[in-house]
């Protein structure tokens, strides 16, 4: 599986912003409309409340203007997921989905462990032309089904990468999956390009961090990204992501046009961050996974 996801941009728009509640609508149709200017993909799920309202309003303006989408199509039977095809496909007005993002949980897990008969289904789902591709979602807690899937060459004619939370402070595969994406050349794209928030503002700002561990590694990231000399914060993460070669796209969201512009002129630098910071952060990440990523109940992180 030598990253057949190469042809993605390096910047997805996440749309996690315009469904939150504490923006204004006019405010997200802006943006949405901005995005699409932008020519860029976006990445959405009915999961991000009235997002994919504000995106099939924007996207009826001008038809031409549609991008390609990563979807979040969750788990369990091939027709758990056919009904989140549809749920996401009515509000977008749109007939099929670039990439699809399954997460190994319930009866998905069980068979991508075993070769089951919902590999085939999705391979169906593949060939009527509902999804274009589908790419697995990988948390600490849902490793282990993937890691024997990918080793058992279950999923070889089923997914075409890896997508999860990858940033200085989050790598959200266990160490022996990561090493295994890594060694086999596996695309993989990244989730929460910036973790939320500055890591100055996670380490000192009260309630900046949505879960005491993030506050506990902005206290050890901070002091590497001080002493890194890059002024930006977004600059460092997004420098850091480009560092793994199998990373192909990182996501993305905010609500702020000049939040959006700096990542966009950000993504088209091909500068990494230097060996001896990777290397401190790596170190972090390693530890971080098999001393609590590994143990953390699910959907805690």
């Amino acid at each position: 599986m030598a990253r057949p996801l190469s042809d993605l941009p390096p910047y997805i728009y996440g749309t996690t912003r315009l469904g939150d509640d504490d923006v204004p609508r006019d405010q997200q149709l802006r943006m949405a409309r901005a995005v699409l200017d932008a020519g860029l993909w976006m990445h959405t799920s009915r999961q991000y409340h009235h997002a994919l309202e504000v995106l099939g309003e924007a996207f009826a303006a001008d038809r031409e203007q549609v991008p390609p989408l990563v979807v979040k199509l969750g788990g369990g039977t091939a027709a758990d997921i056919r009904r989140t095809i549809a749920e996401n496909l009515a509000p977008l007005g749109i007939d099929a989905i670039a990439i699809g993002q399954l997460n190994p949980v319930d009866a998905l897990a069980e068979d991508l462990v075993s070769g089951g008969p919902i590999l085939d289904d999705l391979i169906r789902i593949k060939a009527e032309g509902l999804v274009g591709r589908f790419v697995l979602e990988i948390f600490p807690w849902t490793s282990a089904a993937p890691l024997a899937a990918l080793r058992a060459g279950h999923l070889d004619d089923l997914v075409d990468g890896f997508i999860t939370y990858y940033n200085p402070l989050q790598r959200f595969a266990a160490n022996e999956l990561w090493d295994e994406l890594l060694a086999r050349d596996a695309s993989i794209i990244s989730m929460r390009t910036v973790c939320g928030a500055p890591v100055q503002a996670l380490r000192d700002v009260p309630g900046a961090a949505w879960k005491p561990y993030l506050r506990e590694r902005a206290v050890e990231v901070a002091p590497i990204f001080e002493r890194s000399g890059i002024s930006s914060w977004a600059e460092f993460c997004l420098r850091f992501v480009r560092s793994t070669s199998q990373v192909v796209a990182t996501i993305g969201s905010t609500s702020r046009q000049e939040h959006l512009d700096e990542l966009i002129r950000l993504s088209q630098d091909s500068t990494t961050l230097p060996n001896d910071i990777l290397e401190e952060l790596y170190a972090l990440q390693r530890r971080w996974s098999a001393e609590v990523d590994v143990h953390a109940e699910l959907w805690s992180m």
